[in-house]
């Protein structure tokens, strides 16, 4: 993630913190957490220099917050726990990079709240792209620091903070070294299509920011923690769709005679699915090279906004994104539907993809954690639940908005996707599956739960930020500004 900020001491989260000092290239950020930026033409431009203009004389602020230190509590195997050399009961620890943002929040809640031991690393850059672009969550966020002090007063447990970007290695290293990790739960990247196709420079930056950021954490276990279990979060997206059936990372072949299995075909779509190509091929050379574990989730479209963890307590609330840049299909319908907006379907509306609700990533994530891979394995896992085309949830969300009494339209709008519209599409999913996984489908009642909290907020919505704005085929070199 980008050099963007500067920390200053008001970032001690508990009046146990330790903070260590030393250069760091980010952007301000005052002690109420409001972000201060520069105005400038080239929106990007000032982040993708930082990092080549500053190498030298960085100047980076971290802070950890200190874990309590008391009676060890018994948990059971399976909940964040593993047997210490003395046969003891000790906490897994677990690093969640990009533990800030819309999966990254729920999961690290949920880990700390199953007794591993959490840290979180970000940079919360995710929070600049809103203040750029103009754009803000259907729910209100509360920082980062007030969410951590409002878990620890809520639930009596710690998560520790590193506040930095893992582009650079150094602040990685200090971050490594510092909380040991057992495993490393990897969202830290920048996770919307769209955004990579706004211009050049954002998708210079997607694929710089995902692609060193995953590297220097392959390093950063190589050198530090060669033991570590590295959850990384892929996309669906990384196939594409094929007129064949998606098997789960590998498919048998057998071709002039003779047989290999070998990594499924990538098909990516966007510059940013594109980097999750170049993630996943640099992952599995590093478990073939140095022995590293890792587990790739390739993980379909999410739904929702609500764990058992993020309602506990309003600060503790997740972040919900309706706009066209970085909400998802069946979030940005229901709120389309709860403020009279007709459904914006792109195109012909046949575009099958797998998705899931936010409760069962969290839960696939602990899954892959408890089961962790073998020294040297790089393995897939295909997560998703369900598979849907866009009219097959347009269909749901206005069944929906009739038992509310609500009037749903529909409208097809141009694609500005470059993507097939009607297309076959069978992806298998069933590894999670056996080893335990217990999926939330989507029923009639899930989504009228989900219409009923987006009517909630629907006050908060900008009718502005509903309709797509980033074009494929229209992205260029100049820098383009979103209009307000």
């Amino acid at each position: 993630m980008a050099h963007l900020l500067s920390v200053s001491s008001s970032l001690s989260i508990s009046s146990g913190s330790k903070s260590y000092s030393k250069p760091l290239n980010l952007f301000s950020l005052t002690s109420s957490s409001s972000i201060i930026s520069p105005i400038s033409k080239s929106p990007l431009k000032k982040t993708l220099s930082l990092r080549a203009n500053n190498i030298s004389q960085k100047h980076r602020t971290l802070h950890v917050n200190s874990v309590s230190v008391g009676q060890e509590t018994k948990v059971e195997p399976g909940s964040g726990s593993h047997e210490t050399s003395n046969g003891a009961p000790a906490r897994k620890k677990v690093m969640v990079i990009g533990g800030d943002g819309y999966c990254g929040w729920a999961t690290a809640l949920h880990l700390s709240n199953k007794n591993y031991e959490v840290a979180i690393v970000d940079n919360l850059v995710r929070r600049y792209f809103d203040h750029q672009l103009g754009l803000e969550s259907l729910t209100p966020i509360s920082s980062i620091h007030d969410r951590i002090r409002r878990w620890k007063s809520v639930t009596d447990k710690d998560i520790q903070l590193f506040v930095g970007d893992i582009c650079d290695f150094e602040f990685l290293s200090e971050a490594f070294t510092s909380f040991k990790p057992d495993a490393v739960v990897h969202f830290g990247e920048q996770r919307s299509a769209p955004y990579s196709m706004i211009d050049r420079s954002r998708a210079v930056y997607t694929q710089h920011n995902n692609v060193i950021g995953t590297l220097n954490v392959l390093f950063a276990i190589k050198e530090f923690g060669e033991d570590c279990h590295l959850v990384k979060l892929g996309t669906m997206g990384e196939y594409g769709t094929p007129n064949i059936d998606i098997e789960e990372g590998f498919i048998t072949i057998t071709h002039n005679g003779r047989t290999d299995t070998l990594p499924y075909p990538k098909q990516a779509s966007s510059f940013y699915h594109l980097s999750k190509v170049h993630d996943s091929h640099n992952i599995a050379f590093s478990c073939k090279a140095w022995g590293i574990r890792a587990t790739d989730l390739n993980q379909g479209v999410v739904y929702g906004v609500r764990t058992d963890e993020t309602a506990m307590h309003e600060e503790l609330c997740n972040r919900f994104d309706y706009d066209g840049v970085f909400g998802t299909a069946l979030n940005r319908f229901c709120v389309q539907a709860a403020v009279g907006h007709p459904l914006t379907v792109y195109g012909k509306g046949g575009q099958t993809r797998g998705y899931l609700d936010i409760r069962d990533t969290v839960q696939c994530v602990e899954i892959a954690i408890a089961n962790p891979a073998q020294r040297g394995e790089f393995r897939v896992f295909n997560q998703f639940t369900e598979q849907f085309s866009v009219n097959e949830l347009a269909s749901l969300v206005t069944k929906a908005g009739e038992k509310l009494g609500i009037e749903v339209k529909t409208i097809s709008v141009p694609n500005p996707r470059v993507e097939l519209e009607e297309h076959y599409y069978n992806a298998k999913h069933t590894k999670l599956v056996e080893l335990g996984l217990k999926p939330h489908l989507l029923s009639d009642s899930l989504i009228d739960s989900l219409l009923n909290f987006t009517i909630q907020y629907k006050d908060r919505v900008d009718s502005k930020q509903i309709m797509p704005s980033v074009s494929w085929r229209k992205i260029g070199v100049k820098p383009k500004t979103i209009a307000a």
